[in-house]
């Protein structure tokens, strides 16, 4: 034990889930394979699922495949655990070097074991408990969640399908392009952590086997299989957004593909991913399917009949796109006007739709209709009383944009409108629209010591 303390107290800030205390004492020097009562710090940020706190102590040195008293070591327990989060901090990035082949081998067939049995079912075969598990939805991170199970005094999380296809991808197994999806796919869930970390490395898999082995599965007749080509289509984009070959492709793919589904719901992501890539038959795609029964295909038509700009592309989209803004679907003329809000030419109708919507009974349409009134250069009477209205609305963050949006406009009411926005709990520290009061005081302030008439906000 280190004999200034910095142990004992870097022990208890980890029990505390307190990262910040924790990387302060790591750099004052506290060790971070510290144990106390033979237990590690890495240890107990493991049980906790701590990943900040584990995150800090692998950082600072801490030794991931330090053996433990009963042979195993951390990183086999992270595996145990079932978080990829705290998972991965352990594996670091020289798993494969680092570790022995046999070690390797022991850590795929655990992980695999774990999923191919299930995580409930593995439990009570470790503790030989009877009767039914107890499950929570937990957040893994600020997007991604995994179930939690608790039997026979133990919990872990069932996030093994991630934690193997991590292990796979280190080890430099490639996994069966279809048993990836097929991962994926098992939950259900774009969130969940199987699926996110399946699409994440077929991603980092840059090949055309690989690519062609995942759009194949459009044709799929279940509509999840079909989901994930779009989801990682998209995700593609945003990770390698300059690859013109495959930019190329995938816009073919995706308006072929528009052409084909028959599901709605599928038919709409097919659109939404689309609109993503500059593909010259965009627009006949989006004119296509601007009459669509359903609402929510219509939805998604605007960015398609949309140059970067915001304008339309053609006479004939902007007529059908001032058809969507008096669309009698509510969050169709939402997502129109929005479009339409970026450009020039259609501008003014764009504003006198979303004023209309200030006052729809639809609330998504309404709220929505909000955020966009108050980001917009609009400075007219109409569009801050439209605001200033908007503040009985019962969810603060309305009232909040609201405020924001007469605080840009140097409105002489932006005082009352935060007043009724209400006290903002945490999270907001960084918010601009919360520090939007600040800067309008200081503006008045200057305004009224002779300093110039206030800026106009942008």
């Amino acid at each position: 034990m280190d004999g200034n303390g910095l142990g004992v107290r870097l022990m208890a800030a980890v029990r505390a889930g307190d990262a910040d205390a924790v990387r302060a004492l790591l750099d004052a020097g506290a060790d971070p394979d510290t144990e106390v009562d033979g237990l590690s710090a890495l240890c107990v940020a493991l049980a906790a699922y701590d990943e900040a706190v584990t995150e800090a102590l692998v950082r600072a040195g801490a030794d991931p495949d330090r053996v433990l008293p009963d042979g195993t070591t951390l990183l086999w327990r992270a595996v145990d655990g079932g978080s990829p989060a705290v998972f991965v901090d352990l594996l670091g990035s020289d798993a494969r070097e680092r570790l022995p082949e046999a070690a390797r081998e022991r850590l795929l067939a655990l992980a695999r074991g774990w999923y191919e049995t299930g995580a409930a079912e593995e439990l009570r075969r470790r503790t030989g408990a009877r009767g039914p598990a107890v499950m929570a939805r937990v957040q893994e991170d600020a997007y991604h969640w995994v179930e939690e199970i608790s039997l026979g005094g133990r919990v872990v999380r069932a996030g093994h399908g991630a934690v193997l296809t991590w292990l796979e991808w280190a080890f430099r197994v490639l996994t069966p392009v279809d048993e990836l999806v097929a991962r994926a796919v098992r939950q259900r869930d774009e969130d969940h952590v199987d699926w996110t970390t399946a699409r994440w490395i077929l991603v980092q898999r840059r090949s055309d086997e690989t690519w062609s082995a995942v759009v194949a599965h459009r044709h799929h007749p279940d509509p999840w299989y079909r989901r994930f080509v779009t989801d990682y289509v998209r995700m593609r984009s945003l990770v390698d957004p300059g690859h013109r070959y495959y930019r190329k492709r995938e816009g073919e793919l995706l308006a072929a593909w528009a052409a084909e589904e028959t599901d709605v719901d599928m038919l709409a992501e097919v659109l939404t991913a689309l609109a993503e890539y500059e593909h010259p038959g965009q627009e006949a795609v989006g004119l296509r399917h601007a009459g669509h029964p359903d609402p929510r295909v219509r939805r998604e038509v605007p960015c398609l009949l949309s140059d970067d700009d915001g304008d339309p592309r053609s006479p004939t989209a902007k007529d059908a796109m001032l058809a969507l803004m008096s669309d009698p679907d509510a969050e169709v003329r939402l997502y129109a006007s929005s479009a339409a809000m970026d450009g020039d030419e259609l501008r003014a109708q764009a504003t006198d739709a979303l004023l209309l919507l200030t006052r729809s009974p639809v609330v998504p349409a309404r709220h929505g209709a909000a955020v966009k009134l108050a980001a917009s250069r609009d400075r007219t009477p109409a569009v801050a009383d439209a605001l200033f209205a908007l503040l009985d609305e019962d969810e603060q963050l309305v009232r909040l944009e609201a405020a924001w949006g007469l605080a840009r406009r140097d409105d002489p009411r932006t005082e009352e409108a935060y007043e009724r926005v209400g006290p903002l709990g945490p999270g907001f520290e960084h918010d601009h629209r919360a520090h939007a009061l600040g800067e309008w005081r200081q503006r008045r302030s200057e305004e009224a010591a002779g300093c110039g008439p206030p800026p106009v906000r942008r």
